[in-house]
């Protein structure tokens, strides 16, 4: 149960969550992308919510821009971890819509959210869950976090 399920409100979102997809591919982690609508397909989405995890799942990654009912609407349904992922839009308020959104879930329905447009680090910490239980994912993390230590001390010694 390696596979990570990478959803979006619309089409829109995917410059944003090809963070995550991309990161999660890296880590040599199967990703399975599609366009739920909490709105505009919401058969779709109870459907996805309440199978996701009979489907192979470990974690689902969802990013929202605007009211971003979809990341909570999935942990309403789901057994799954969920990482939210605000999505700046055009119909945003500055972001900051999609952020409380995302981030004041009710008690009893937790969405771990990242920063507005982070996806990367919702691919990492997607990673990072299915590492607690697969050492292959957890030693490929470690390996990460060791070239991003490089890297910054690479940029100290060309200052």
């Amino acid at each position: 149960m390696n596979k990570v399920g990478v959803i979006m409100g619309s089409k829109s979102d995917l410059p944003v969550m090809q963070d995550a997809i991309d990161i999660l591919k890296g880590f040599d982690i199967e990703v399975e992308v599609d366009i739920v609508s909490a709105h505009r397909t919401p058969e779709k989405l109870f459907d996805y919510g309440k199978n996701a995890h009979t489907r192979g799942f470990a974690v689902v990654i969802a990013g929202a821009g605007g009211a971003a009912h979809l990341p909570g609407m999935i942990a309403s349904l789901s057994p799954l971890p969920v990482i939210g992922v605000p999505v700046k839009s055009s119909n945003s308020i500055d972001g900051w819509d999609s952020v409380l959104s995302i981030l004041q879930m009710p008690g009893g329905v937790p969405v771990a959210t990242v920063a507005l447009n982070g996806a990367k680090n919702a691919g990492i910490l997607a990673a990072q869950i299915i590492g607690s239980s697969d050492k292959c994912v957890l030693d490929k993390i470690v390996a990460y976090k060791e070239g991003l230590k490089i890297k910054v001390n690479e940029s100290a010694k060309n200052l």
